[in-house]
This record gives structure tokens, C-alpha cells and sequence, in this order.
């Protein structure tokens, strides 16, 4: 006995393929566009050749742009990169410096965000700083204020903004009690 697909039944499936395709597309849109670190310590272009070098290293890494005179690097990624911040902060500490700012400006295509909310983008959980109510659409840019991002006077500077002790240790700890995060993941603490 054959069995005959009729045309509307394929048409159906495809529309429901489509349909399926473009919503994980639109959840995958928020991503990380680009990451500009500012670091300390540099005093000769050799400095800056030596993190420019550690950076183009990493391998989703595309490009690293420097400014040698504000000792700033501004670095693309390759598409469907998954960036880990962290490796980038290690890898101008393992060229002999410090990371004095580093700002994250994420393709999305739209988010609210108010003081101490926590947000997933790209499976990496953020929580807000001092940025009061905001809403983003297309471009969103931020700081990481965490240990290690930040100089100690700045670090200490934005502590009271937040009485969470995940702030100190960026794990999501008992203070961190908002829906959907799991207890000891990596947490950034960032500002606008």
C-alpha cells in the first residue's frame, strides 16, 4: 500500500521549518560585536606589541585594533564566536599587564535593564550596576566592573552600588536568588 504526501502537508513542514529557523536566529542575534580593554602599565609600543600579540592569539579572535596613545585595544571576533572574557583579561595579564577598563558592546535586538537585574546574553549571565532603567535596541554597550577589570580604586568605588556579596567573588552566591541562576556559575558585574 503507497501512501501519497499531499503538496499542502510539505508546504505546512516547511513553513514550520522556517518558522523554527528564524526563532533560533533571533535568540543567537545577541552577541558579543565587539571588546575595547584599556590596559595599565604600558610605557613603549614593544608593550603594546606584546598584547597585541597575546590577544590575536586567541583563536576566535579576527582582528585587534590599537591605539597606542590612549594604550587601547579594540577587538573584533569571528562569526559565531563564543567570547570568554575572562581569556582576554588573562591574556594581557600573561603579556605583563593589567586590564584598566573593558568595554563590551553587544548586537542585540532589544533588552531593559534596571539596577540589579541579571540578564543572559550568549550564556553568560550579567548582573547591573548603577544604570537606573534603560532600554537597548540594535547596540548596547557596557563596562565589566568586577575584580580584575577595574582599578582597585574604581573596583572599590562601584561596591556601593550593590550590597550582594556575588560582587566580591563573581559567583552567583546566596544573594543571588533571581530566577534561572545557578549557584557558583561566573557572574559579571557590569555598568553602563
Amino acid at each position: 500500500m503507497q501512501r501519497l504526501i499531499r503538496p499542502g502537508f510539505v508546504f505546512y513542514c516547511l513553513i514550520l521549518f522556517v518558522c523554527i529557523f528564524a526563532g533560533r536566529s533571533s535568540v543567537s542575534a545577541q552577541s558579543v560585536s565587539k571588546v575595547s580593554i584599556q590596559a595599565s602599565g604600558l610605557t613603549c609600543s614593544l608593550c603594546s606589541n606584546a598584547i597585541y600579540k597575546a590577544l590575536l592569539a586567541v583563536d576566535y579572535v579576527d582582528k585587534v585594533d590599537v591605539d597606542i596613545k590612549d594604550s587601547k585595544f579594540v577587538i573584533s571576533f569571528k562569526p559565531l564566536s563564543n567570547v570568554s572574557f575572562d581569556d582576554l583579561k588573562n591574556k594581557v595579564e600573561s603579556a605583563g599587564f593589567f586590564v584598566a577598563t573593558m568595554e563590551v558592546t553587544y548586537s542585540l535586538n532589544q533588552l531593559a535593564v534596571k539596577d540589579e537585574d541579571h540578564v543572559q546574553l550568549d550564556g553568560k549571565l550579567f548582573h547591573f550596576m548603577n544604570v537606573g532603567n534603560k532600554t537597548f535596541s540594535s547596540f548596547m554597550t557596557f563596562r565589566i566592573i568586577d575584580k580584575g577589570y577595574v582599578t582597585s580604586k574604581e573596583y572599590k568605588k562601584n561596591s556601593k552600588y550593590t550590597q550582594m556579596s556575588c560582587y566580591q567573588t563573581g559567583h552567583v552566591g546566596v544573594c543571588c536568588h533571581q530566577e534561572g541562576d545557578r549557584q557558583g556559575a561566573r557572574i559579571y558585574h557590569v555598568t553602563i
